[in-house]
């Protein structure tokens, strides 16, 4: 469990404040220690109430252009961001378990009512699911159940990195499908890896309520982009 340094209450205005967190986590007998600083911050959409745990990147410097007059830049990322870094693009699994333990912790500060954890779908098909694999071990440190399969992605959508917040709406619109009713009643704690404009992430959330019949939905975004 993380052991804040400072008093913490997700429902006030501190939530903005920096805060340190320290934990330790015991994986196969060995007594591994982690310590990460986090930066939550709330955000607004079309949840009950949402939040983001830090950056992704807390600076980026530009170093110059490539073979092809790209600009080039150096980024330092966040602790939690260099994690998911690690994982989705080195396939390092030794971070799935303080990731999960990280967003665990603040989730049970937040003393939210949640039924069950969905993860966004996968925007890229990977053989392995990154996020679905930190949902996985939270909904275990949680003992709340992960959904995977009710929300799924209906058309193709292209890559969003560089697109603005009205062009993601309109690219976003009918990208998502509810399949089934597990969903029907539920509280739901909705799960991401990265928050950038927030399209999909909204999106998402209004089709849990008007199609999937969610009572509440919650959002945690694990990191987010710098505005």
């Amino acid at each position: 469990m993380i052991k804040y340094a400072q008093k913490f209450h997700p429902s006030s205005q501190s939530v903005q404040a920096y805060y340190a967190g320290r934990y330790t986590q015991h994986l196969s007998g060995a007594n591994r220690e982690y310590t990460m600083h986090l930066n939550p911050k709330r955000m607004s959409g079309s949840w009950d109430d949402g939040y983001t745990l830090d950056l992704h990147i807390c600076s980026s410097e530009f170093v110059g252009y490539n073979e092809y007059g790209h600009p080039q830049f150096e980024s330092t990322r966040t602790e939690l961001g260099e994690m998911l870094y690690r994982l989705k693009y080195k396939g390092d699994q030794s971070v799935i378990v303080p990731i999960a333990q990280a967003a665990c912790d603040f989730v049970r500060k937040w003393n939210l009512d949640i039924d069950v954890i969905v993860p966004t779908p996968p925007s890229k098909t990977r053989s392995v699911q990154p996020l679905f694999q930190i949902a996985d071990e939270l909904g275990k440190l949680l003992s709340r159940p992960v959904d995977k399969t009710s929300v799924q992605k209906s058309k193709a959508t292209p890559e969003l990195k560089n697109v603005d917040y009205a062009k993601r709406l309109a690219l976003v619109g009918g990208a998502h499908s509810i399949q089934g009713d597990a969903l029907q009643g539920r509280r739901i704690l909705l799960l991401d890896d990265l928050y950038q404009t927030g399209a999909t992430l909204n999106a998402i959330a209004r089709l849990l309520k008007e199609a999937g019949g969610a009572t509440a939905v919650f959002a945690l975004a694990l990191t987010r982009a710098r505005s």
